[in-house]
């Protein structure tokens, strides 16, 4: 596949790349819920000191949202985007 034609095929416009974007964070912080709880607990009743006292669950929570929020997870989803578009396009348009 060419260049130009994967670029056709996984542009969307903005308010659409927009939504998907949302999407895809509410359902990173959906699969990160349990390390969501293990940092809010850590964080309860600190101010300043949640910097240091919760650095290790402030890093697992970051490396699990990471791992739905990419830049390959939203061209996985834009292309998805498109092939669902092209369906409901009828033959010959």
């Amino acid at each position: 596949m060419g260049f130009v034609q994967e670029a056709r095929e996984n542009h969307v416009k903005k308010k659409v790349e927009e939504a998907l974007r949302s999407k895809m964070k509410a359902k990173a912080l959906k699969e990160c819920d349990y390390y969501t709880a293990k940092y809010a607990e850590c964080a309860s009743g600190r101010t300043f000191s949640v910097v240091w006292a919760c650095r290790k669950q402030a890093k697992e929570l970051n490396n699990c949202l990471h791992e739905f929020t990419n830049d390959n997870v939203l061209e996985k989803m834009k292309k998805e985007y498109s092939l669902q578009e092209d369906a409901k396009r009828p033959i010959g348009v």
